[in-house]
């Protein structure tokens, strides 16, 4: 195995809470879709299928290096919100709480001098520098809007079509 015993218990849990925010994401999606924001939701079913291809990611390479993958269950989701504006802060919670995780797996990579770690963790250091600024220009727009939520549906629905051309 090229990755330590501990490193590979917390690289489990980063999949572990990988699949958490995909579930926490999903749950947000359903219930913007039920406010008939069917933009927001199309943004949140989006970061659904990141957070699933972010853990899959993690399995590959625990799996690459030898390590055992052992699957843990996902709490269940938070439903009972405020509102547009407290789903969106939620999930830029989620986003710091996973961003914290990936610096302390860095953390843990440098400590044990597992360069192979870290420079595979490098990608992930970036994706939440992106996934974090995403999420809190989104809540600042949410707050800018105010109770207009579909002001913000024809901002995500532009942003979303710019990132496809």
């Amino acid at each position: 195995m090229m990755i330590s015993t501990t490193m590979n218990g917390k690289l489990n849990d980063q999949v572990t809470a990988e699949f958490g925010a995909a579930h926490a994401y999903l749950a947000m999606a359903c219930l913007l879709d039920n406010m008939s924001l069917k933009v927001l939701a199309g943004r949140f079913f989006k970061q659904y299928s990141e957070e699933l291809e972010h853990a899959m990611r993690i399995v590959r390479y625990v799996l690459e290096v030898g390590g055992t993958v052992a699957l843990d269950g996902v709490s269940k989701p938070k439903k009972d919100y405020k509102g547009v504006e407290d789903i969106v802060a939620t999930a830029l919670q989620n986003e710091k709480d996973i961003t914290a995780k990936i610096n302390d797996l860095v953390a843990l990579a440098d400590k044990e001098k597992d360069y192979a770690t870290r420079s595979f963790l490098q990608w992930f250091i970036d994706e939440q520098v992106e996934e974090v600024s995403t999420m809190a220009e989104l809540l600042n727009l949410v707050k800018l809007a105010g109770n207009n939520v579909l002001q913000v549906e024809a901002v995500v629905r532009h942003q979303m079509l710019a990132e496809k051309s």
